[in-house]
């Protein structure tokens, strides 16, 4: 069994009967807003619970009940789209805390201070978060939220961020879903849909953004996604 801070429980009731799964965090949650990450990798090991904390396994006469199965492939989908992640105080706490410290790193990476061109300390960093009340999703990539902490911390800091243009094209079975994912990384500059439904645009985002857009444009659009470098 994995260490408690490695997973967290996922429960779904239903019909007045609860069902429970234990799974990687981070992962569950990209899995429940659309992701497609697989179950594999979420599932912390392959039971079904009825109270995960006392060990209580879920009978198969509920899982009938309920789902029409007892395959844990076909149960946790819907267990993860339609129930919650339930953290304790100490995982969430633990959580955030990791993931600021990603925030603070990719600041401190990324960005300069503009009347030296040196990059601000991660301390200084961390202090400036405090002082503008930064709050923390645990859940949320840690590089899509610095460009929010960024502008937060304007106010009270310095920053230059050195930016990249990307021209980028997707392919018509994946544009809708990628106009999300774009928007996200950075500003769409020019956006144009084509006569086959495919998706041609022109975003500015941080230059270290650059590596993870790539990497999650090509998962999203399995491949069918051209990125070039405009400036």
């Amino acid at each position: 069994m994995s260490s408690k801070k490695d997973y967290v429980v996922a429960r779904y009731i239903s019909k007045g009967e609860r069902f429970e799964i234990l799974v990687n965090p981070n992962l569950a949650w990209a899995f429940k807003q659309g992701e497609n990450v697989d179950l594999n990798e979420i599932l912390v090991g392959e039971i079904i619970y009825k109270d995960a904390n006392k060990g209580l396994k879920a009978s198969e006469e509920s899982l009938i009940k309920v789902f029409g199965t007892t395959d844990i492939y076909k149960i946790a989908p819907i267990i993860l789209k339609n129930g919650t992640l339930q953290l304790t105080a100490e995982q969430r706490k633990e959580m955030i805390e990791n993931k600021k410290r990603q925030i603070i790193n990719f600041i401190s990476r990324c960005c300069v201070d503009p009347r030296t061109n040196l990059p601000h300390p991660p301390k200084r960093i961390e202090l400036a978060m405090e002082e503008v009340g930064v709050q923390i999703d645990p859940f949320k990539d840690a590089e899509e939220q610095s460009l929010s902490v960024i502008k937060s911390l304007r106010n009270v800091l310095p920053l230059k961020i050195a930016n990249v243009t990307l021209n980028v094209k997707v392919g018509a079975e994946y544009a809708g879903k990628a106009y999300g994912v774009l928007s996200s990384f950075g500003v769409i500059k020019r956006s144009e849909w084509q006569s086959d439904g495919s998706l041609i645009c022109e975003i500015e985002m941080p230059a270290g953004l650059q590596p993870s857009f790539i990497e999650k444009m090509n998962k999203l659009c399995k491949g069918n996604v051209e990125i070039n470098v405009v400036r």
